[in-house]
């Protein structure tokens, strides 16, 4: 039998089975033209599994003009692609087929985490830096305890839109201090965090799969010159050095911000103790250092890839687990 879970995001659609000898990142982002039903009917032809697991978080992209129609699109986009058995995990955690409640299903992909977490790893505090989004998400007793829409998860510091590569860097800084001063930053996109990450070497060419701002190529010299024009400058006008010092002031803000999310959290619900996941499982890392905690890397446990694509294993790993329960 082979059972592969897909994870339906807005910019990203991952893939794994749950045996973790597939898994694939696929850069599809659904407010374009997108070809999401074409590229799941070429995974279906390709890999031809018994049974597929879907989580969504696509559902909030703005080419829909609500929740439920971005559900509606993914899912008829999973089921005209796939003849095998199809289902969905929802916030709860719990495996659903299709039209039992499906707002249960929108913005899912870190409840079927947390699920393989609780039950693998016990107590903690899961957190999962993707490419665009931050999930902190409380467990205990094997169960999550975090709120299940992004609008309560946000108010309460379970999610942070800000990411790995995809997170306009002006939205994390508003000055910078360089040599001659502290210098106000440009509100426009014209740099991301994949910029960032990409110069400081704490992510690998190949992982800044999404576009970049400005749509050029990713070598050092356009990466510099994108991150100059945060300060609406060129590289005539600034230094390679004074480039990377902004490149350190913004991941030394980001890394700020999510180690006082973790800690709200953490308060909260008197946990100390981390699960990093995610392509940015070094920022968690940090976190954990700056806030005496116990970290778990998951990619230490289960590997790199499937770190990266954490919640499309989860899912898998959850209707596998349920197939032989039954």
């Amino acid at each position: 039998m082979r059972y592969l879970g897909i994870d339906i995001g807005g910019a990203n659609t991952k893939i794994a089975t749950s045996d973790g000898t597939i898994v694939e990142l696929h850069y599809l982002p659904l407010w374009k033209d997108t070809t999401l039903p074409q590229t799941l009917k070429n995974i279906a032809k390709r890999l031809n599994p018994d049974i597929v697991a879907v989580v969504i978080t696509g559902e909030l992209a703005d080419c829909f003009e609500d929740k439920l129609h971005g559900l509606k699109f993914i899912m008829r986009a999973v089921e005209d692609a796939f003849r095998c058995e199809v289902c969905y995990i929802g916030t709860n955690g719990d495996i659903h087929k299709h039209g039992e409640d499906m707002r249960n299903l929108a913005a899912a992909n870190w409840a079927a985490s947390s699920r393989l977490i609780g039950e693998e790893l016990g107590d903690c505090i899961f957190v999962d830096v993707g490419s665009t989004t931050t999930d902190i998400i409380p467990i205990a007793n094997a169960k999550h305890m975090a709120s299940t829409t992004d609008f309560k998860r946000l108010l309460a510091s379970e999610l942070m839109y800000m990411g790995t590569l995809r997170t306009n860097v002006a939205t994390l800084v508003d000055r910078v201090e360089l040599k001659p001063g502290t210098c106000r930053v440009s509100s426009e996109l014209f740099t991301t965090t994949g910029d960032v990450y990409l110069l400081l070497e704490d992510i690998r060419p190949e992982t800044y799969t999404c576009t970049t701002a400005d749509g050029a190529g990713k070598s050092r010299l356009e990466t510099m010159r994108r991150l100059a024009r945060l300060v609406c400058a060129d590289m005539e006008e600034i230094s390679e050095d004074e480039v990377m010092e902004i490149a350190r002031q913004v991941k030394e803000k980001q890394i700020s911000l999510l180690t006082q999310a973790i800690s709200t959290v953490s308060q909260k619900h008197g946990i100390r103790r981390i699960v990093a996941a995610g392509i940015g499982e070094f920022m968690i890392i940090e976190a954990a250092e700056r806030l005496g905690m116990e970290c778990i890397s998951v990619a230490e446990k289960w590997g790199k890839e499937i770190s990266d694509v954490f919640p499309a294993y989860a899912a898998a790993w959850l209707v596998e687990r349920n197939a032989k329960l039954q």
